[in-house]
């Protein structure tokens, strides 16, 4: 027997998985989040239900909010089972689904005007975000707002009828000041280095092009807290909702699944005060960076680094990667070689430790984490997690034979077919772009790195030059898996 995951039904789930203790109807909305996607709801919104369940906070509810097609979707499955989610924890040893309930209510377009409204609500004290690390509008090659993407263009030209997250947040700042209300902290959850640091360079970036006096109160005015985040998070398919129906009787239509570590550290710059989230786990610290530094060059590197590879050899689950005993290699020899050896130190941590961690969890085959995720979006992947920790090695003098090969393996992807010839479907805002420049590096190795709002002065650098070319003609000479071989024998040139 199965029932239908809602409120009324919660006594029957309760059978095989964990249940709300909190009563939904007793909570009260205090976090407005855009993007409720899989990663806000195995994160964010399990501390906070972790915390409802000790009878804490209760205030301190979400209402989600969405500017894309796909979240009036989101918002129409979540809505028919009472905003409820089912999160399937996956570790090696163990599994086990718990039914979440911290959100209240989903606000979409077209109805901007809701959305404000509620912005502008006193009750709302902390605006959140998870809309991925391309949805800021930041140029990648330098890491700057950019103004003359059409989305802020449009924002700018009609400030008061807003269509982006960021226009709906500075309609909501000049609702509040105009009523006399605080403005609220705006909370970055996306894998971005500086996330805080980022999101107020795009708020006060977009309220600079149609009024700069309101820019410099939002700089003087609103907090925007730094955080690392972290918990590997695959997307939902027809495996996981059968899953969660034949394992624990749920039918859920969207149900989480995720591994069992969870990390957050935040920043603590909340004006308005915030739930107690150190009772559940979260590390308030006064500087975020060293943490969030490691978290994105060790472990999103790690993700980026092992994608092409896998995809080139027909590689589906990121587990089955690292059974791979060439791109399991290949990941040990590039991190601690080439990534660890220029990360700052970290506050009470190992890094050499962190990378065990981080190799274990990559290795878990429960998740069911696949490599088309990973290989996603590398145009705003790349520049964040791997081309950093190039730049840095090429300032120091110091060489980059592994980081170029990965450069390397993302252009071979973009030439759209793996060593078997099969077909490669690109998951990409620049996936036309790339895959035009990675054909043309066939006849020019040095096409691919032309892309300056990509690679910036990499690109440019006579000794990565060098070994991106060395590595993209061997893979297209020898191979994927023979290039790492080479590789790991040190006799990639």
């Amino acid at each position: 027997m199965t029932c239908k995951l809602s409120l009324a039904t919660l006594k029957e789930a309760a059978k095989l998985a964990a249940v709300p203790s909190y009563r939904h109807d007793q909570l009260k909305a205090g976090i407005l989040h855009f993007g409720v996607g899989n990663f806000h709801r195995a994160h964010q919104a399990i501390y906070l239900h972790e915390l409802f369940e000790k009878g804490l906070d209760h205030d301190w509810a979400i209402i989600g909010a969405g500017v894309m097609p796909s979240d009036q979707r989101m918002k129409d499955k979540l809505a028919a089972q009472d905003f409820l989610t089912t999160v399937v924890e996956q570790d090696n040893n163990r599994s086990s689904a718990t039914v979440t309930g911290p959100m209240v209510d989903i606000l979409t377009a077209p109805d901007y005007k809701a959305i404000i409204a509620k912005l502008a609500d006193p009750a709302i004290r902390i605006v959140s975000l998870t809309i991925t690390e391309g949805g800021y509008f930041i140029d990648p090659a330098t890491g700057k707002f950019d103004p003359k993407h059409p989305a802020m263009v449009a924002d700018a030209a009609d400030p008061e009828s807003p269509k982006s997250v960021f226009g709906l947040i500075i309609a909501g700042l000049k609702t509040r000041r105009a009523a006399g209300a605080p403005p609220f902290t705006v909370m970055c959850c996306d894998n971005i280095p500086g996330n805080g640091e980022v999101t107020e360079a795009t708020v006060t970036g977009l309220a600079k092009l149609s009024d700069p006096d309101f820019a410099h109160w939002i700089h003087e005015n609103v907090a925007f807290p730094n955080a690392m985040v972290d918990r590997i998070t695959p997307a939902t398919g027809e495996r996981e909702i059968n899953i969660t129906r034949e394992t624990y009787g749920i039918e859920d239509s969207w149900p989480v699944f995720c591994e069992e570590f969870k990390q957050w550290v935040l920043e603590d710059k909340f004006p308005l005060g915030r739930p107690a989230l150190e009772k559940v786990g979260v590390t308030f610290v006064p500087d975020v960076a060293p943490y969030e530094l490691m978290k994105l060059r060790i472990l999103n590197g790690g993700h980026a680094a092992i994608a092409y590879p896998a995809a080139l050899m027909d590689i589906h689950f990121v587990h089955e990667a690292m059974e791979n005993d060439l791109i399991r290699a290949f990941l040990a020899k590039l991190e601690k070689e080439e990534i660890i050896p220029i990360v700052p130190p970290v506050p009470n941590t190992s890094l050499d430790d962190y990378f065990d961690l981080i190799e274990r969890r990559f290795s878990n085959p429960k998740i069911g984490d696949t490599i088309p995720r990973l290989a996603q979006d590398g145009s705003n992947r790349q520049p964040k997690f791997i081309l950093p920790s190039t730049a840095d090695r090429l300032a120091k003098g110091m060489d980059v034979v592994g980081l170029a090969l990965v450069s390397a393996l993302w252009c071979r992807y973009f030439e759209g077919k793996s060593d078997s010839g099969k077909e490669i479907v690109f998951n990409d805002p620049n996936a036309e772009r790339l895959h035009t420049t990675a054909v043309a590096s066939r006849k020019d190795p040095l096409a691919f790195l032309a892309l300056s709002d990509i690679f910036g002065s990499v690109g440019t650098n006579p000794l990565f030059q060098r070994r991106f070319a060395g590595a993209l003609t061997s893979l297209r000479n020898v191979g994927t898996a023979e290039t790492l071989t080479r590789y790991l024998e040190g006799k990639l040139d």
